[in-house]
């Protein structure tokens, strides 16, 4: 016999009336899950009043908590271990409602078959905490740990698995759907295959492992737990690479390893190319260009992004759309060798040659913008928009041939392009490119980190992104202004036109916007490398993008320094078109301003972050080089590499001479080995130190080089490089052409450094475009005999042809004409002082110093055209 324990209430209502008996008796139940939230006063006009009566079955009755949780509420309850006798049915007084511990006993089966309500113990006590009716299940409802959770499954094959997987649900409080839709928000899938886990990731439901249901139902006795609580679901998403084997071509051994230990953390394995198990072969697309093995069917072969993109969205990524194919298109190689100077004639080599560079710098002219003409008029003639598509396409040729056909004395003629044009244009060509790759780390890296609804949340915080990123925005707004200023100037050029005016137009907005970003610029790199470690999808997000060719394959970290090297890099630009700009134009004024504007600009910029060691190292470039310009030293300088070669063409200097090369971060110090050491030099205290080993030759922005060639090693020519080079006193390109000397300087790595320095400088995030591979014959580039008797004879000859030169040129001021016209200007007390000269020789600087009529058309030095060049290119300050 039941022991009951029922509390009469009179005509208290308990807080456990549940009116949702009215709905499983009158309106009927569906075997879908419902919960009604309707209280027995919504009804009471309309339906007989039927209250609830717990029935706490075996192990339940003997539950303290939970039975002291019932009195608290005024709730009738009775304990039995019999459930026969309360489950036929016939009690219309009462609505039955059966708690049971264990829904695995045969009084639960029993209950089940008789279709009465039963609910485990959290039901009663969740509801009982929060005060609310029991909530109606025409299944059986042990916990509400997956309450509102609507789930699929996929990938089961096993039946009785996934049968008893289901009841869990429904004993939770879940939902289980056939068919994957919208309104599925949970996907349990047992592989990574299949339609449902795609359609899953396409619409960015989470996906998780069976055994998260399981320790769900392990937690099913914990009143307040619910599965899809973020710390306990974490654990148990199913990983990108589940069931997946993978296999690495093309990477570095230090990139395969980084890749492999990603695998096994990601749920994957990894197996050598070639095994039988692999079902997926990732490739790195730049460097394989023909697979080792030929694929089987159920081998995917993909690109490395498939692998990254993975990881970062927390889901294997579709086949489909990385697979990798073979590459037949022609490589990106420039007919140099087609064009052979293997002609007699030297005029016809000469012109090769010329037309030769011409070609290897076709590619770097970016400028849309035509040179000046002769007759203004005609240019003023052209909008804007008919000047940018000027072009020599056969439509367009057609097009203006039926409109009107010229003559050949009416032909305009190009006139010769002023230096104060030409780095205008670079300057304009800079801003450009500078702005695009502002705009790739806008679109490419912080849009998509701040967009909502990333598959599988987001991927940084926004403090962290706001870190990183700083100002960039407000950066790019002012110098998109600044470019279409620049290229309105150009558009209708005159030498009048004011470039500095433009600067000084957004003096105040560059103030504000560069130094919170440059001073805080470390602090943005620390940000980027801790958030790389500890997150691997932001690793993986940093992987795919800086693979794209709007990166140029630079990371983020060095996309991000170009706001800190771009001020000075203008600054230098202006100075270098106020050195070209005449005394009587309104606009060197104003170019002085805008320079200084520049500088107090860069003076708000916190002076800790110079770096004292680099500028030392260029005072020792200063100590070791004699004649080197004084302005090489400036604060935003840096020394990033130093090489020996040997020169095998006429420029900068004469063939044999060992130069060498000091690599800066937006300049090139070129100097040569001094042939005679003529005495020693003094400090200011008395010390003598030793000479300067190196005579300086040229000091060159790199803004100048057009392109690099790396010369192919041939029988006659070894370890050779060559510079194509576009001074903007020059109408022509000029070659140099080096040796490395010693091996120690490996020619690919010192090639690669300075393209990308000469590619920060122009602001091109395509480095490696700027390197040309090319035969060495094509450009008459040899390094046979170099160090032979001959050649070296040739050279003595050479050297001492230019001093008989030099000594009888009729340019040159005998030294008693010098003499004489230094006396004739000297006071008595200094010709006094002339004894103590007379036993050493007078400088040409000391009777320079001294004004003269007969002085004043004297040459002060005597130089070849390629060093007037090298210091016309020394305006760095």
């Amino acid at each position: 016999m039941a022991e009951s324990s029922m509390l009469t209430m009179g005509h208290t209502r308990s807080l456990l009336v549940d009116s949702s008996v009215y709905d499983s008796r009158i309106v009927g139940t569906t075997k879908d899950q419902g919960f009604l939230g309707m209280t027995s006063e919504d009804g009471e006009d309309m339906l007989p009043k039927v209250e609830t009566q717990v029935v706490l079955v075996g192990e339940a009755g003997r539950n303290e908590a939970l039975v002291k949780a019932l009195q608290d509420i005024n709730t009738p309850l009775i304990k039995t271990d019999n459930v026969q006798e309360f489950a036929d049915g016939d009690n219309t007084d009462f609505e039955m409602v059966f708690v049971l511990t264990d829904f695995s006993s045969p009084d639960y089966f029993y209950l089940y078959k008789h279709e009465n309500r039963i609910v485990g113990p959290p039901v009663v006590l969740r509801c009982a905490a929060k005060e609310e009716p029991l909530h109606f299940s025409c299944r059986p409802l042990y916990c509400t740990a997956m309450l509102n959770l609507t789930l699929c499954l996929t990938g089961f094959r096993n039946k009785e698995e996934m049968k008893s997987l289901v009841n869990m649900v429904h004993h939770m409080g879940g939902t289980i759907r056939k068919d994957f839709s919208a309104k599925v928000t949970h996907l349990v899938a047992y592989s990574t295959h299949g339609e449902k886990y795609r359609l899953a990731v396409c619409m960015g439901t989470p996906i998780f492992s069976p055994s998260w249901i399981q320790k769900a139902w392990e937690k099913r006795d914990h009143v307040h737990f619910h599965a899809n609580d973020e710390e306990f679901r974490t654990e148990f998403k199913v990983p990108p690479f589940q069931n997946c084997i993978l296999s690495f071509l093309g990477f570095s051994e230090e990139e395969k390893f980084n890749m492999e230990e990603r695998t096994l953390k990601h749920g994957g394995q990894y197996a050598e190319v070639g095994d039988d198990q692999c079902t997926h072969m990732v490739v790195e697309e730049n460097s394989v260009k023909d697979l080792p093995v030929s694929p089987s069917q159920k081998l995917f072969v993909v690109k490395q992004e498939w692998f990254w993109g993975s990881i970062q969205m927390d889901a294997r990524a579709g086949e489909s759309m990385y697979l990798y194919e073979k590459n037949d298109s022609p490589t990106m190689k420039k007919a140099v060798s087609l064009l052979s100077l293997t002609t007699p004639t030297s005029n016809r080599k000469r012109r090769r040659l010329r037309d030769t560079l011409a070609q290897l710098t076709k590619e770097t002219e970016i400028s849309p913008f035509p040179p000046p003409r002769k007759r203004p008029s005609a240019e003023h003639s052209l909008s804007i928009g008919s000047l940018l598509d000027i072009s020599n396409t056969p439509e367009t040729c057609k097009a203006l041939g039926e409109s009107s056909k010229p003559s050949k004395s009416s032909t305009p003629v190009v006139s010769k392009q002023s230096a104060r044009w030409q780095v205008s244009k670079e300057l304009y060509q800079t801003e450009s490119n500078y702005v695009d790759i502002l705009n790739t780390v806008l679109q490419l890296f912080k849009h998509p980190l701040e967009k909502e609804g990333q598959v599988g949340g987001p991927i940084l915080a926004q403090e962290e992104i706001k870190t990183i990123f700083g100002s960039i925005p407000e950066i790019y707004e002012v110098h998109t202004r600044i470019k279409n200023d620049l290229e309105e100037l150009l558009t209708d050029w005159s030498e009048s036109r004011s470039v500095g005016d433009i600067i000084l137009k957004y003096s105040k907005e560059l103030v504000k916007a560069y130094p919170p970003f440059v001073n805080f610029f470390e602090m943005s790199k620390e940000t980027i490398v801790r958030c790389e470690k500890q997150k691997a999808r932001f690793h993986a997000f940093l992987k795919i993008n800086q693979a794209k060719p709007e990166c140029g394959r630079q990371t983020l970290a060095e996309l991000l320094i170009r706001p800190v090297q771009r001020l000075p890099s203008v600054a230098l630009l202006l100075s270098d078109i106020k050195k070209h700009t005449s005394d009587d134009n309104p606009d060197k004024i104003t170019l002085e301003r805008a320079i200084e504007s520049l500088k107090e600009v860069m003076t708000h910029i916190n002076e800790d972050k110079r770096k004292t060691e680099g500028q030392k190292q260029i005072f020792d470039v200063v100590y070791e080089v004699d004649g080197c310009p004084a302005n090489l030293l400036s604060s935003h300088r840096s020394l990033v590499h130093r090489v020996e070669t040997i020169a095998l063409g006429d420029e900068p200097c004469d063939r044999g001479e060992h130069v060498t090369l000091f690599l800066f971060n937006d300049c090139l110090e070129i100097a040569r080995k001094r042939h005679k050491v003529i005495n020693t030099f003094k400090s200011p205290v008395g010390q003598s130190r030793p000479p300067p080993p190196l005579k300086h030759i040229a000091l060159m922005p790199l803004s100048q080089i057009r392109r690099v060639l790396d010369l192919h090693d041939t029988e006659e020519c070894v370890n050779a490089f060559a510079l194509v080079v576009r001074p903007p006193t020059e109408q022509e390109n000029l070659l140099f052409s080096f040796q490395l000397a010693g091996e120690e300087t490996v020619k690919r790595d010192w090639l690669r450094t300075l393209c990308r320095h000469v590619a920060n400088t122009i602001c091109r995030a395509d480095a490696e475009d700027l390197i040309q591979c090319t035969e060495p014959d094509s450009l008459q580039v040899t390094t046979k005999d170099m160090d032979s008797t001959l050649s070296k004879a040739s050279r003595a000859i050479k050297k001492t042809s230019k001093k008989v030169t030099r000594a009888f040129s009729f340019t040159k001021t005998p030294k008693r004409v010098l003499q004489r016209a230094f006396l004739a200007n000297t006071t008595p007390d200094e010709k006094s002082q002339r004894l103590s000269c007379e036993n050493r020789v007078c400088s040409t600087s000391t009777f320079a110093a001294h004004h003269s009529p007969s002085m004043v058309n004297l040459p002060t030095m005597f130089e070849r055209k390629y060093h007037t060049f090298s210091r016309s290119s020394t305006h760095l300050f």
